[in-house]
């Protein structure tokens, strides 16, 4: 997620993500919660998104979880910095959604001037359904 460092979260958190990753407008993710503290961003089940048995792809799963864990990197970016790329994620499947809404809810674990590594667990309702750890490097401007 790279943005000019200035750019803050709106009053309108999904038109923020959108235009911070263009995928997310394209998948339909929506913004809840935008802190540094902890970000939430939603995926509606959708025909489109699915496998066999229409099973939502674990690939939707996994960006929404990275695109969670991206956006909270980005509001604990140090000054200096242009931005944050993922390096590393790990991603646990722990059950099939087949309707409804899944959540990513994203917190850090390390806030770094050089990486951070961002938790990420991805609910239905009460059911975790995924989890994912990831490693996010801090983007320096290049000289």
């Amino acid at each position: 997620m790279t943005t000019a460092s200035d750019d803050q979260p709106s009053d309108d958190p999904t038109a923020f993500i959108h235009a911070a990753m263009p995928l997310c407008a394209t998948l339909g993710v929506t913004a809840g919660v935008l802190t540094a503290q902890r970000v939430e961003l939603s995926l509606d089940w959708s025909e489109e998104l699915c496998t066999s048995n229409h099973v939502l792809h674990g690939g939707a799963v996994m960006a929404l979880a990275d695109s969670a864990g991206g956006a909270v990197a980005f509001l604990n970016l140090p000054e200096g910095s242009v931005g944050t790329s993922t390096i590393e994620s790990k991603t646990n499947l722990l059950g099939a959604v087949r309707d409804g809404t899944v959540t990513a809810t994203a917190t850090p674990l390390h806030v770094g001037s050089t990486t951070m590594v961002i938790e990420t667990e991805v609910r239905q309702g009460d059911r975790l359904v995924a989890k994912t750890t990831q490693t996010q490097t801090v983007l320096r401007p290049r000289p």
